[in-house]
């Protein structure tokens, strides 16, 4: 993946798996994203092997795991960026690979906080935002208002006649969030958003995710903190190459499934919990 933030692209021209269906209008009962016996792999040797989940409207959820486990490509696969070996994906009912509703996918790449080379100001990283609305044209007034609601919501309204360049990382990815509201996302994706961010930064991220999912957002991160993981996410999806846990956070807290996936009897997670 990018280590850069990066406007939602589609992966096209892909025959997903081996599966065929019909594409269906999402529906309120439908999970935002569903995938089913998926395996996925850059060579012969599977990155992602037989991943079933379902994420249902409104979730918060944690995908952890160590480093090289397919974190970042199960991500992918769920936004259709990748297409499946075998199985399927899709994406507020469509399969994931031909949806096109990019407004309603708020995606925050990896390392989006170190995007310091952007020579624009944060109100123009707000609005591009509104582009999968209008294109490239003149915004209305009321999407110049869906972009100075979506700094307020962020706390990023004094900033946002400041050059990217000159913010520190926690808001630069408060910049990207913002981006994502002003889209009107219901879905908000984000790869390791706390790298590269200050404690402090960190904490004030956090109630923001907080506060948007009570909203009704549904939440999806890869995060590497796992104290942030216990304290914040509702389920965690624990992965190294196939799922070893799928459920509430403090069922993981006290499964096998951290040793398992990570290879090691640490339990470092109940000392985070305690």
């Amino acid at each position: 993946m990018s280590t850069q933030d990066t406007d939602l692209a589609r992966a096209g021209g892909t025959a997903e798996g081996t599966a065929t269906e019909t594409d269906t209008d999402a529906t309120a009962s439908e999970p935002v994203v569903d995938l089913a016996d998926v395996t996925f792999g850059y060579t012969a040797t599977p990155v992602v092997e037989d991943v079933s989940l379902a994420i249902d409207p409104g979730e918060y959820v944690a995908i952890v795991g160590p480093n090289g486990s397919g974190k970042s490509t199960l991500m992918q696969l769920m936004l259709g960026l990748l297409a499946p070996d075998t199985g399927t994906a899709r994406l507020f009912g469509e399969r994931a690979v031909r949806f096109d509703d990019g407004e309603r996918i708020g995606y925050v790449a990896q390392q989006a906080s170190a995007a310091k080379e952007m020579p624009i100001t944060v109100r123009e990283v707000v609005k591009m935002g509104r582009f999968p609305h209008v294109g490239f044209g003149r915004l209305s007034s009321g999407d110049w208002t869906l972009v100075d609601d979506a700094l307020e919501t962020v706390g990023m309204s004094a900033f946002a006649d400041r050059r990217v360049t000159h913010l520190s990382g926690g808001q630069r990815q408060r910049a990207f969030i913002a981006r994502a509201l002003a889209s009107e996302a219901d879905l908000l994706v984000l790869d390791e958003p706390t790298v590269g961010v200050d404690a402090e930064s960190v904490d004030a991220f956090y109630d923001l995710l907080a506060a948007l999912n009570a909203e009704g957002i549904t939440v999806v991160l890869i995060e590497h903190d796992l104290g942030a993981v216990v304290e914040h996410a509702d389920r965690v999806v624990c992965l190294n190459r196939e799922v070893y846990f799928d459920g509430p956070t403090d069922e993981f807290v006290d499964s096998d499934a951290l040793a398992r996936a990570f290879g090691t009897e640490a339990r470092f997670l109940a000392e985070v919990d305690g």
